[in-house]
């Protein structure tokens, strides 16, 4: 709160009327009604704090990547806007991994050990190699998975990988991170609402836009229910292990390491052009979390109109990214 209070400040210092409107908005957010979240699907198999969720369905595994970030239940939303759910009804096996919440023992592990000590292991104990569809920095992950176990296929979606791309913004994320670290080298922990305020300092405006049109809002509609429903998932989140916070604001967002071909997983340099699997990236023009200048650069790129979000559960997601997937995946076999 205090965090948010202080971009607000920032954002409507001149214009007391936008101001309050934002706060009216907060206070609607804060007082709005919550639907019971969904049960999470049983685990198949665990890595450490990591487990493998199954969500059904038949043929081909494809497992489902999520970022570190923020909760897993992005890509099973609600019953309505589930990418998981969706895909297991097209004649997929549809797995999701749940990154857990790391505790103390975590705090060493970089994402090059989240990869090989966690992800890969979930991977080959399945009865094939499976695609990965990796979110976010959840496909910057399925890439390095990727260069060291067999996969059959890898799409991204909106992931980073040249962090240059980042370009302006590099700066604001590195300011968040010198005043920190610190903090977060002897908690051996980096809260996600750090997280969530260094992206506020990225698109400001639309941070406090969205709680000036929600304040406008009929609460028992469905645009509110959804607002609430995707507000909740986007502030809620476990720690980051020192090590992969480091990792993130050092190796990738300062110094770019993956774009320049110098992230290793288990010593291996990590190319996503010189994978032996078919690959495809899903890019959003719209994106202020990944921009787009941050994409692979891969041969197969699908550029949507979409945002972060929106591209997963958006009203046009089937058309746009639902569909085009699982007729990639399709045309593997």
């Amino acid at each position: 709160m205090p965090l948010f209070l202080s971009v607000l400040r920032s954002e409507t210092a001149a214009s007391p009327d936008r101001m309050a409107q934002a706060l009216a908005g907060l206070r609607a957010y804060q007082r709005a009604p919550r639907e019971k979240p969904l049960d999470p699907k049983p685990a198949i198999h665990r890595a450490g704090r990591v487990s493998l969720r199954d969500y059904g369905g038949e043929g081909r595994p494809v497992v489902f990547v999520p970022s570190l970030i923020n909760p897993p239940d992005i890509l099973d939303h609600s019953p309505e806007s589930s990418l998981v759910q969706w895909t297991a009804s097209q004649g997929f096996r549809a797995l999701l991994v749940d990154w857990g919440s790391p505790g103390n023992e975590d705090r060493d592990l970089d994402l090059a050990a989240h990869v090989e000590r966690l992800l890969v292991p979930l991977l080959e104990v399945l009865p094939e190699p499976p695609v990965l569809v990796g979110y976010c920095l959840g496909g910057t992950l399925a890439l390095g998975a990727a260069a060291i176990t067999r996969v059959a296929g890898v799409a991204t979606i909106a992931a980073p990988w040249h962090f240059a791309g980042y370009g302006e913004g590099r700066p604001t994320l590195a300011a968040t991170w010198a005043a920190v670290q610190p903090a977060a080298a002897m908690l051996g922990l980096l809260p996600m609402e750090v997280l969530q305020a260094g992206f506020w300092q990225l698109d400001p405006v639309r941070t406090i836009a969205k709680y000036e049109s929600f304040a406008d809002l009929p609460p028992d509609s469905d645009a509110a229910r959804a607002f609430v429903r995707l507000e909740d998932w986007a502030n809620a989140g476990a720690p980051l292990p020192y090590a992969a916070a480091a990792s993130l604001f050092e190796d990738c967002i300062a110094n770019d390491l993956p774009g320049k071909g110098q992230w290793t997983v288990a010593g291996i340099p990590v190319d996503p052009l010189a994978l032996a699997c078919p690959t495809v990236e899903f890019v959003s023009l719209s994106d202020r979390i990944v921009p787009a200048a941050t994409a692979i650069g891969l041969a197969d790129r699908r550029d949507l109109g979409a945002g972060h979000v929106g591209m997963i559960v958006g009203r046009s997601a089937r058309a746009r990214l639902w569909e085009p997937l699982a007729n990639w995946i399709a045309a593997l076999a």
